[in-house]
């Protein structure tokens, strides 16, 4: 049994939980916003339909290359520098955006997500930073608050390219100049919360251990390797990357599939706000059921969720906004094994090392979701979208299996 907080530091606890979810709020809608937007500018500018997945795998190679740096910050200047760093260059990004589609240049667009990328890297390292405030049984719970920030760009990121896109032309600006606009002013909020908004209290459970005096830190590539020798460690690892891995296979291309079937922005919008809010709206729920059932069994039904969906993609018909079903349960899978993996994760980090752990951990997936965003395209310019769709079900049903194997096999090894 744990003492009760003073409550001084559960009203500390409090105040910084509220912003890291506000500031994830506002990066969400800036990053969503300007994923949707990307996926259709790149074809446009380069009139090849291969490359609508081109934004999409810089920007999540950004977010790769982005966890490692951010996270190596964190570790030494604390939680809010990585953040407010990872922000601060996503605001360049998106202001290149807005150059790059007025200016025609695909090379300046790809340079633009990648930076946006960062902002989307802090926004998810931030979910680390809520859990290290509480103590171990209730981390996966303020890890699924932050990640709850994430409903808010799921509902407004998509459905704001619309209006924004309208507004553009008055402006002086194209309708996909108007995006990544949009994206702008939301990163610019996200800065302000982000460094205005209050520190986490420094108090017992609520930072990052510290390492013994003396002692050097551990290379990222070694900390991952030992992760992985570790039954535990290799769920974690499994249900992030596969977890982002499926849902970035599919979701990736399904602008580009909606606007191939002549379906215009608002059905775009309409069909990934499903896909962004099942991501997201549940995490409070997951973060709880985590925290109640454990882990590995939410990692398993995450997956057998993400399957369910990548089958139904596949199999149901080409009518427009009918794919918002499909989307959702992609998003609900991916939120149960992203929340219950990084919970997971953070359970197994070591003491001095958790920061920079999470940050290889990140960059991993975020690196894999690279190539998934890049080869999708392919894919679907090759054989088809619903072709896509089954390789992601199919990819979640052999991963869940080897879990389970692992998980058996290591309880029945002798102690």
């Amino acid at each position: 049994m744990h003492a009760a907080p003073a409550p001084d530091i559960e009203r500390d606890r409090t105040r910084a939980l509220v912003t890291y979810f506000t500031a994830a709020a506002l990066a969400s809608i800036a990053y969503i916003a300007a994923w949707t937007v990307a996926t259709l500018a790149a074809p446009e500018i380069t009139g090849f339909a291969g490359s609508s997945g081109w934004p999409s795998a810089t920007a999540v190679g950004g977010t790769a290359l982005a966890a490692t740096l951010l996270s190596s910050v964190m570790a030494r200047r604390g939680r809010r520098a990585g953040i407010v760093l990872g922000i601060s260059i996503a605001v360049v990004g998106g202001a290149l955006a807005i150059l790059a589609v007025v200016a025609g240049s695909i090379l300046l667009l790809l340079l633009a997500l990648a930076a946006v990328g960062f902002g989307n890297a802090a926004m998810n390292l931030s979910r680390y930073a809520a859990a290290d405030m509480y103590p171990p049984e209730r981390r996966a719970g303020a890890l699924g608050v932050v990640v709850w920030g994430g409903t808010i760009g799921a509902v407004l990121g998509p459905n704001l390219v619309g209006p924004a896109g309208a507004l553009a032309p008055s402006l002086g600006l194209s309708a996909l100049a108007g995006g990544f606009a949009l994206a702008l002013v939301f990163l610019v909020a996200a800065l302000l919360v982000a460094f205005l908004g209050p520190s986490a209290p420094s108090q017992p459970h609520l930072d990052e251990p510290k390492r013994p005096a003396g002692t050097r830190a551990t290379p990222a590539r070694r900390l991952l390797a030992e992760l992985m020798r570790r039954p535990r460690g290799r769920t974690a690892v499994i249900a992030l990357v596969i977890s982002q891995l499926v849902m970035t296979l599919v979701m990736a291309m399904t602008p580009y599939h909606l606007r191939s079937m002549d379906h215009g922005l608002e059905t775009v919008g309409l069909v990934i706000s499903a896909h962004t809010f099942g991501m997201f709206a549940f995490s409070p729920l997951s973060g709880r059921l985590t925290d109640r059932f454990g882990a590995t069994a939410m990692v398993l039904v995450g997956f057998a969720v993400l399957a369910s969906s990548g089958l139904m993609a596949a199999v149901i018909p080409d009518s427009g906004a009918i794919l918002a079903v499909p989307l959702f349960l992609l998003g609900v899978g991916w939120n149960l094994g992203f929340v219950a993996g990084s919970s997971l994760l953070t359970a197994e980090a070591p003491v001095g090392d958790r920061a920079r752990l999470q940050g290889a951990s990140d960059a991993l997936v975020w690196t894999v979701a690279a190539v998934a965003s890049l080869s999708a395209g392919y894919v679907v310019a090759a054989a088809s979208y619903a072709s896509l769709s089954l390789v992601a079900a199919a990819l979640a049903v052999v991963l869940g299996g080897a879990i389970v194997a692992d998980t058996r096999r290591s309880r029945s090894a002798p102690a």
